[in-house]
């Protein structure tokens, strides 16, 4: 009698975090991942350090228990009902059950001159970072770069501009929004972390969108200025990658809806990661991709059958030299607003470029940014998983290291 096959959608951070942990819990099924890239899964969260060096690039390889590697396998259409998928080769492998991880894709900005002439392609001198060999492409031409100009403010807009800094071009931000990371951070802090980036010579464009790329190879902004840059790095987010899911005739919002037990809209079809959209949210984190990946390997590899996702709290992190910060939780809460139970307790010490800022409904912890330093981050992700009380002293959450990451 064959063993149950498990196909794999994808050789990403989703994918390799679901065959780790379904070998670490006795699963008994063969688990195959198919990847369109050469490599094997790896942490994409650490790119911007291979860009810096502090990485190689094995370095930040994943472990994938007992499953086998499928590289350089993109598959390119599915059948649910005949659980059959298709290779670019043109070969058909069966399943019994299918995970789809398929990620996202760069999103590319209404930017004129982006791409090529003959629209192959993104012109000379342009970059995405999400894969390894964007990130070879862009150590290799940072290195002879005078300037560089990001395009997009969050957290991968800001980790590439600390990360080009520290190889030696000028570095300038162009962000459309209020303020850096305002997804994650609030005002005070984004403020604080661009104190931070100007130590490392790198500005910051707020409110301002990139409308042009032109044959100077200058960066034009909305209002007409323009910045001049040897290398243009696009940090405006993902999108899921749900077209093959698309085609088979799964439901698709903006990602692959799932419910609780990350099952899609076709018996024996799963997703998990970037490519995922659960109660309306697609965090394109790598925090909730993991929780996602353990939960199914609970339930596929029959270690916990009725495990469900309940969705998550997702954690932003950086830290890299003088740059630290951690947003989790509910941190945009308006004490002022409706929800009269909501107080907010900060600490600030400019000396030291900190900024510390808990969120509380009533006496739980509902949100936390800290920036500067990370030292009661650990405690903090704790208490909040933990909905405990602290009625009696709240402040001890943002200075007690007992436990601390």
């Amino acid at each position: 009698m064959s063993r149950r096959h498990i196909a794999v959608v994808g050789a990403g951070m989703a994918a390799a975090r679901f065959a780790e942990r379904y070998s670490a819990l006795g699963g008994k099924a063969r688990v195959t991942l198919y990847g369109s890239e050469p490599r094997a899964p790896y942490n994409r969260v650490l790119l911007a350090d291979v860009l810096t060096g502090r990485y190689d690039a094995e370095a930040i390889t994943l472990p994938t228990g007992d499953a086998d590697l499928r590289l350089g396998a993109e598959v390119v259409a599915l059948d649910p009902g005949a659980r059959l998928l298709t290779l670019a080769d043109g070969a058909t492998e069966p399943y019994d059950e299918l995970v789809l991880a398929t990620g996202a894709n760069p999103l590319l900005p209404p930017i004129r001159g982006l791409r090529r002439e003959d629209g192959g392609g993104l012109r000379e001198g342009v970059h995405a970072l999400r894969t390894l060999a964007d990130c070879a492409r862009l150590a290799e031409e940072a290195m002879d770069a005078k300037r560089a100009v990001v395009v997009g403010g969050g957290v991968l807009g800001v980790s590439a501009a600390r990360a080009l800094a520290a190889l030696g071009p000028q570095v300038e931000i162009v962000h459309q929004g209020p303020h850096l990371i305002e997804r994650q951070l609030d005002e005070d802090a984004a403020a604080a972390l661009r104190d931070a980036l100007l130590t490392l010579g790198v500005e910051v464009y707020l409110g301002n969108r990139a409308r042009a790329l032109t044959e100077a190879g200058e960066v034009e902004l909305a209002d007409g200025y323009r910045l001049s840059t040897d290398l243009t790095v696009l940090a405006c987010g993902v999108r899921p990658r749900t077209a093959l899911a698309h085609a088979s005739g799964l439901a698709v919002g903006r990602g692959v809806l799932v419910d609780d037990r990350l099952a899609a809209s076709a018996p024996h079809v799963f997703a998990i990661g970037d490519c995922a959209e659960h109660a309306g949210v697609v965090h394109g984190l790598a925090g909730p991709a993991w929780e996602q990946a353990d939960v199914l390997a609970a339930r596929l590899s029959g270690a916990d059958p009725d495990a469900r996702y309940p969705g998550s709290r997702p954690l932003a992190r950086l830290s890299a030299g003088p740059i630290e910060y951690a947003a989790f939780g509910e941190v945009h809460l308006d004490p002022a607003g409706p929800d009269e139970d909501v107080d907010e307790l900060r600490l600030t010490d400019a000396t030291r470029g900190s900024y510390k800022k808990l969120v509380m409904r009533g006496d739980r912890l509902v949100g936390a940014i800290l920036l500067g330093d990370l030292a009661t981050v650990g405690d903090l992700a704790r208490a909040l998983e933990r909905d405990d009380s602290h009625a009696d002293a709240p402040l001890h959450l943002l200075t007690t290291t007992h436990g601390a990451l």
